[in-house]
């Protein structure tokens, strides 16, 4: 196998692993890359590259929450057991406006709105939305995810479906919308990381079935480069998610906002002027 391609398939392990749960956007980082330092593979294994590492951070979710997310678990009691399975019933009903709507526009919007230019315009625009909402100081009627409606759980849903277009985040969108709906941060980013979990399996599961009914089946290499992107984006991912959930304890998101804004702005005079 190319080192360097390996390399990069590394370099985009990590950043789909520190990207898809921060709410930075992890399609923007991962596109931006491929402009600067581009895979020598086809575009369309490109395509099923960076959706399919998401296996990796989904697994990282799984792992970290397996205690909470399992209803059947021996060491809950018959009310915690209830509760979490109200807890997926709330993931359910947050997936289905992506079911309905998101999967047929993502199609759509990636194909015409992947443009550095619109990541970039994306990157911006939600920076400013989060640096306006932190500043609302407004405290949150939802502070645990027993106490969250199934109601907000379709609304934030709804939020989610805004991600199709490239550099918004899907976490930043959930998160954004969640906190606007009156959650704690720390309860809009565990939502996000759980409603995450059916979204992203069925993108990859999508992108996989489509790439293989259209160009076949992968390469050795191609398979290598896949697993050596899912292995990292796993391992990145458990640090990013810690991280994130530690830092919301004493923080707001604030330094996300400003991270998005100046990253827009260098991507418009990259691309303007350097590139």
């Amino acid at each position: 196998m190319d080192f360097i391609e390996m390399l990069k398939a590394i370099v985009l392990g990590i950043i789909q692993g520190i990207t898809e749960w921060l709410p930075i956007s992890s399609t923007g980082h991962l596109i931006l890359f491929d402009e600067i330092w581009p895979m020598k593979s086809s575009p369309e294994f490109f395509e099923v590259f960076k959706v399919v590492i998401q296996f990796g951070s989904i697994l990282a979710v799984l792992v970290l929450f397996f205690h909470k997310l399992n209803p059947f678990s021996s060491q809950k009691s018959e009310t915690e057991k209830r509760n979490t399975l109200n807890l997926w019933k709330k993931v359910i009903v947050g997936c289905i406006p992506i079911a309905v709507v998101g999967v047929p526009l993502d199609m759509i919007l990636e194909k015409y709105l992947s443009s550095v230019y619109i990541i970039a315009a994306a990157l911006i625009l939600y920076g400013i939305a989060f640096l306006v909402i932190e500043n609302r100081k407004k405290n949150p009627s939802i502070s645990s995810l027993e106490t969250l409606p199934y109601r907000t759980a379709f609304l934030i849903g709804c939020c989610q479906v805004l991600a199709a277009i490239p550099g918004t985040s899907r976490s930043g969108a959930t998160i954004l919308g969640a906190v606007l709906l009156g959650c704690s941060r720390y309860v809009a980013s565990e939502f996000s990381f759980f409603v995450a979990v059916p979204v992203m399996a069925g993108a990859s599961g999508l992108k996989l079935i489509k790439y293989f009914l259209e160009v076949g089946m992968f390469t050795k290499t191609e398979w290598s480069l896949l697993m050596i992107g899912t292995v990292v984006s796993f391992a990145v991912s458990v640090l990013a998610i810690r991280m994130l959930l530690s830092y919301i304890r004493r923080h707001d998101f604030k330094v996300f906002g400003v991270y998005r804004i100046i990253l827009g702005i260098i991507v418009i005079i990259y691309f303007t002027v350097l590139a």
